[in-house]
């Protein structure tokens, strides 16, 4: 299996995002739990270039690609926003109260839970993130 999506970095495009994670669910047979997992993942990656990768005002294409061999699924999401390596982040402290953590970091923490492997390359003035997770 083999799907893509080609979104803007505007946040109304979740919708679509969730709207593909459901369709890969329904195909791969995926239970409920690993679809919701799979939504908060990228929901939460799809947000950090919406928001992070470029200045408010310009407008920009995100693609996310999906492919599985039954065994694995692999997502990769590509950008041309700014460079950053989200696989070099802090794990938050979770002995510290939220309250006085620093803001941020949580969300990419939460990804490299719920998913197998979480890589980073920038190539060609590209930002490409994968997520594998087994099945």
């Amino acid at each position: 299996m083999r799907k893509e999506i080609l979104l803007k970095n505007q946040v109304g495009e979740l919708d679509r995002v969730a709207k593909f994670i459901e369709e890969i669910g329904e195909e791969l047979g995926l239970d409920m739990e690993l679809q919701m997992n799979l939504n908060l993942v990228m929901e939460e990656m799809v947000s950090n270039v919406i928001f992070y990768a470029y200045p408010s005002t310009t407008e920009a294409n995100i693609e996310l690609v999906a492919e599985s061999d039954g065994k694995e699924l692999t997502f990769v999401l590509s950008d041309q926003g700014k460079e950053f390596d989200p696989t070099m982040k802090a794990d938050p402290d979770l002995d510290v109260d939220p309250a006085d953590r620093d803001l941020g970091g949580m969300g990419i923490f939460i990804v490299k839970n719920i998913m197998n492997k979480v890589t980073y390359q920038r190539l060609e003035g590209k930002n490409l993130l994968t997520m594998k997770k087994k099945i």
